[in-house]
């Protein structure tokens, strides 16, 4: 009669941890599916001439990135900052003016802000101002870089391969524990 009971606490305790270790993967890949902002645009456009130094640069991203942290360089030629204050983010669009006067010639835009899902991104992307021939070129922004992650991973699927990883151990460990108690020799009278 033990027997039966310990059989039937085993196959209890093992219905329960198949139901919590399919909760947990059910649960935790939604932290891996977690997405940066991406950039969608840029003004001027990447690889762009335009007439004049704009007023100001624009970044259009997906999602709506914090305020905090957020950079803007606008390098001229020879490398000076021609940005003029402080960068500012409403909804989507981060902004950052150009001083007034600055000069003509080829412009790398360095910028980094920090995503709605608090992961920093950066990247750049040029454009000549005083080109006497404007044009929009159709060559994309360079794509947004998380950094912070390890070996390129994002955080969240890290967060979910170590949580799958532990609940695997516990699982072991817990079946070991039951196998123990199945199979060790029944008390004597």
């Amino acid at each position: 009669m033990k027997t039966t009971h310990r059989y039937r606490s085993a196959a209890r305790l093992a219905r329960c941890l198949l139901a919590l270790s399919t909760a947990a993967f059910l649960l935790f890949p939604g932290a891996a599916a977690q997405a940066h902002d991406v950039l969608e645009a840029t003004d001027p456009a990447n690889s762009s001439a335009v007439r004049a130094v704009p007023e100001k640069i624009d970044l259009t991203f997906h999602h709506t990135p914090t305020a905090i942290g957020s950079v803007v360089r606008v390098e001229d030629a020879t490398g000076t900052d021609q940005a003029d204050g402080p960068v500012t983010t409403i909804d989507n669009q981060v902004t950052q003016k150009v001083k007034t006067g600055a000069p003509q010639g080829k412009y790398t835009v360095v910028w980094r802000v920090v995503s709605a899902d608090s992961h920093p991104l950066e990247g750049t992307f040029t454009f000549t101002a005083g080109a006497t021939n404007p044009t929009a070129a159709a060559t994309p922004p360079t794509l947004p870089v998380a950094t912070g992650t390890s070996a390129g991973l994002p955080a969240g699927l890290l967060t979910a391969g170590a949580v799958a990883v532990l609940v695997v151990i516990a699982f072991v460990v817990l079946a070991l524990s039951v196998r123990r108690r199945l199979y060790a020799p029944e008390p004597g009278p």
